[in-house]
């Protein structure tokens, strides 16, 4: 079953087999589509691209019927038709500059850190004093 629909914000359609989706599609009106009739926005592009030509070849072999659904037995196609494109999210950039220094800084926190009034009661097997600065002077 393919349902389909359309209002002034765009079109929809769905294809549905046993009760379940098979595809869907949601176009948003282009300028111009706006000030198409509805009977216009119906009957859809008027040039079809390859994959619908495909599909309209593939259907000419079956023996199919056009019904109509109203609004309440299309809600799906119906609600496709009506969805409003949501702006895209902005990405912005990260620049980061690290400084000479930071090296220093992390090994000093980690020092701190390395502080036994900070590990007494966290001390896990005495791991916490095995830990030594390596060569590059990070713990």
């Amino acid at each position: 079953m393919v349902y389909c629909d359309a209002s002034h914000k765009g079109l929809g359609q769905v294809s549905m087999q046993n009760e379940k989706v098979i595809a869907y599609t949601s176009h948003q009106l282009k300028v111009h589509e706006k000030n198409y009739t509805a009977h216009d926005l119906e009957l859809g592009a008027k040039e079809l691209n390859m994959r619908q030509r495909c599909w309209l070849e593939l259907l000419s072999d079956y023996d199919y019927e056009i019904r109509y659904h109203p609004g309440k037995a299309n809600m799906v196609a119906d609600a496709l038709s009506r969805k409003k494109r949501s702006k895209p999210l902005r990405v912005r950039a990260l620049v980061m500059t690290i400084g000479l220094n930071l090296p220093k800084k992390i090994l000093s926190a980690q020092l701190e850190a390395k502080k036994e009034e900070d590990f007494i009661n966290e001390d896990l097997q005495g791991m916490i004093n095995k830990i030594e600065p390596r060569a590059d002077r990070t713990l």
